[in-house]
């Protein structure tokens, strides 16, 4: 055998390999300044931040996939970048009473119980793992696309009704929290039970 490295070892050995955890950690890096913007409500530049936010996303998304430079590393950074810049978003607005506090607190609870969950799933079972469920993604998307219309609405002035925006997160946010404890918790007793039953 000549011992040529194949396709998949040849975009493992590149040092491009790490672009797509650079890419994460420069969306992190973004999250001060976009906070900075909405609390000085300077909404034009905060809509612009998010958007190259959006951008680097897809970007680091797409070359994880095309050239498998998917790491475990960046399987934690990407989500972070992610919860980072929307929980970051939803206190700033919330601070500046843009939108409702109670429903600021309900997105920051859901990830905190999520987050807590992990950690201590992780601690007992090791290698367990969980993915995010339909809800879940849905859920982080419908409030990603309601942070983008809140800033849309200050910084064009359309002066939209919020009140049905704001109960559709409002369900989904509480909806995916539940949803995530009832799944997670039967998936970690199943786990248990059967690590018990093993000699």
């Amino acid at each position: 055998m000549s011992g040529r490295p194949r396709p998949a070892d040849d975009a493992a050995a590149t040092p491009w390999r790490h672009l797509p955890n650079l890419i994460s950690v420069f969306r992190i890096a973004l999250v001060a300044p976009l906070l900075v913007t909405i609390l000085l409500e300077r909404y034009e530049f905060a809509l612009v931040v998010t958007a190259v936010a959006g951008i680097s996303d897809g970007v680091d998304g797409w070359l994880a996939r095309r050239f498998r430079w998917q790491s475990k590393l960046g399987s934690v950074l990407d989500p972070a970048a992610d919860k980072l810049m929307l929980v970051g978003c939803m206190v700033a607005l919330g601070w500046l009473d843009e939108v409702p506090r109670w429903l600021v607190i309900l997105v920051v609870a859901r990830d905190a119980v999520i987050a807590l969950g992990v950690l201590a799933w992780h601690r007992v079972l090791r290698n367990f793992e969980a993915h995010p469920s339909w809800l879940s993604k849905t859920t982080t998307l419908v409030q990603i696309l309601f942070v983008l219309y809140v800033l849309a609405d200050r910084a064009f002035g359309w002066h939209a009704a919020m009140a049905i925006p704001v109960w559709v997160v409002a369900v989904l946010t509480a909806a995916s929290g539940l949803d995530y404890v009832v799944r997670w918790g039967r998936l970690a007793r199943r786990e248990l039970k059967g690590r018990s039953a093993v000699p």
